[in-house]
């Protein structure tokens, strides 16, 4: 029996050596790929936080995941035209600088994931699957219909962002700054996850009247973690952005809420680290698979149905024997 640390560590290890390895071999484009699965593995986690722990379905994150590439996309874009975005109370036109993309995007991505959340979370079950989805949606709809930002083209971002003396269009460097977030991300979820606002909203997963009885406000639990959540998912999206230069209201639809689920599903709901084995797992697939037929997601749709029935642990819980239960 595999200890889940032990799949942990190693499939940190292997990530991060499959890209130093790739890049010291000169196959950028491995890099590209590593940095890639890192990406989708972080806003997973972010997802991971309100559905692997609060057991709250949301088919609606894509909404972060877009919304934080829009964020970055709209600031680098007026940064390279020096076009004011605003004129009062201050003159700002935009910034290249990842730092304050960062900051933007957690900011902007807590006040959706607020709003969103505000509402969404006076629902239960299959109305709070449905109502996350319609956000989602109307951001989607909203940015096809932003001429002014691509529309349903999209939004060619012409630099990529800058931070200190970091020469981020390197693709090693780019990959690394994507892992360090990805490490942070699942580090403070691990915080959270073995706090007391941890156990609160695990309990909160199972009973909520329980939670009520010991003087316990469910509907704020949930609320900072969606928020918390939120900006995760946000902030890699920031990076996919940045990562492909360019952003698509693709980023926003219900598809993207959906692989972000899978990834959840294939890795381990409920672990902290099965987002990362998921994106590691589904894009090795895709890129195994894909090299020989167009409808890989034939075998892959065959695949998350012996997953529910027969590892409902995932991954982990296949390989470590996890009660899914636990």
């Amino acid at each position: 029996m595999i200890s889940e640390r032990s799949i942990n560590i190693v499939c940190i290890i292997s990530l991060l050596i499959f890209s130093l390895g790739s890049y010291y071999m000169g196959e950028p484009y491995f890099v590209t790929l590593a940095t890639r699965i890192t990406i989708f593995a972080m806003a997973a986690v972010g997802l991971n936080l309100v559905l692997g722990f609060g057991n709250l379905i949301s088919f609606g994150h894509a909404a972060f995941f877009g919304f934080g590439g829009y964020v970055s996309g709209i600031l680098a874009t007026h940064a390279f035209n020096s076009e004011p975005i605003l004129e009062w109370p201050i003159l700002f036109t935009g910034s290249s600088n990842l730092i304050v993309i960062w900051i933007s995007t957690l900011v902007l991505c807590s006040a959706l994931a607020l709003v969103i959340g505000f509402f969404c979370l006076r629902t239960s079950g299959v109305y709070f699957i449905m109502i996350t989805l319609a956000f989602a949606q109307m951001l989607y709809y909203f940015a096809i219909s932003w001429p002014s930002y691509g529309g349903e083209d999209g939004l060619p971002i012409y630099v990529r962002s800058s931070l200190l003396n970091i020469d981020t269009m390197n693709g090693i460097s780019f990959f690394l700054i994507c892992f360090f977030w990805l490490m942070v991300s699942l580090c403070f979820t691990s915080r959270i996850i073995h706090s007391p606002f941890g156990l609160a909203l695990r309990a909160s997963r199972y009973n909520l009247d329980r939670v009520k009885s010991v003087g316990i406000t469910p509907f704020r639990i949930q609320l900072v973690a969606f928020i918390i959540s939120g900006v995760i998912t946000g902030i890699a999206g920031s990076l996919y952005a940045d990562l492909n230069r360019f952003v698509s209201p693709s980023l926003l639809s219900w598809q993207m809420s959906g692989e972000l689920i899978v990834f959840i599903i294939i890795g381990g709901l409920g672990c902290i680290y099965g987002p990362l084995i998921g994106a590691i797992f589904f894009v090795t697939f895709e890129q195994i698979f894909g090299s020989y037929t167009e409808h890989w997601q034939v075998f892959l749709g065959l695949l998350i149905i012996l997953t529910v029935l027969f590892a409902r642990g995932g991954l982990i819980g296949f390989l470590s024997r996890r009660n899914d239960n636990e």
